[in-house]
């Protein structure tokens, strides 16, 4: 018993031995990062008086070209979900639009559906997020359609409705 006694006395000691060991070594770690952050002040001051040259390329008609068919298409996945409903509105018998009768109930149909959303979800960022999930899935339905049905051809129907041609 009297080993065991001694065995816990050395470790008690060790600890207490060790501790000053550990304050002196920390002490001296902040003088030593110091001066090397003065010589990276001094580098970040020298570099924004050197030149700088920016390039800028000169855009072509195809960028136009590709700017406004990205902004068209992206209209036009806004309003999907008014498109959408107008399309099966236009698929009943008797009904005819005209392409602004058309573009008119398409938006009025899609705001009304991003009002909804808004509405019962909190949040702008995550009201979008959810309208964007409903864009893709009703296009990704319509892809479902076109590709079942072969007589349909929706998209085509689509075009025409919106360019007045149904």
């Amino acid at each position: 018993m009297s080993e065991e006694l001694n065995e816990k006395e050395t470790t008690a000691e060790a600890p207490a031995e060790v501790a000053p060991v550990v304050e002196t070594e920390t002490a001296t770690a902040p003088e030593a990062e110091i001066v090397p952050q003065e010589g990276a002040v001094e580098e970040a001051v020298a570099t924004p008086t050197q030149p700088q040259v920016i390039v800028q390329r000169e855009r072509g008609f195809s960028h136009y070209v590709g700017f406004a068919l990205l902004s068209v298409l992206c209209i036009c996945f806004y309003f999907m979900p008014g498109i959408a409903i107008t399309f099966a509105i236009s698929l009943i018998p008797g009904i005819s639009l005209g392409a602004v009768a058309a573009w008119t109930f398409s938006a009025i149909f899609s705001v009304i559906a991003w009002a909804i959303f808004k509405m019962k979800i909190k949040g702008f960022k995550k009201s979008f997020y959810f309208y964007i999930g409903l864009c893709v899935l009703i296009s990704i339905l319509l892809v479902v359609i076109e590709i079942l049905t072969e007589e349909t051809n929706v998209f085509a129907k689509i075009v025409s409705l919106l360019c007045g041609a149904a």
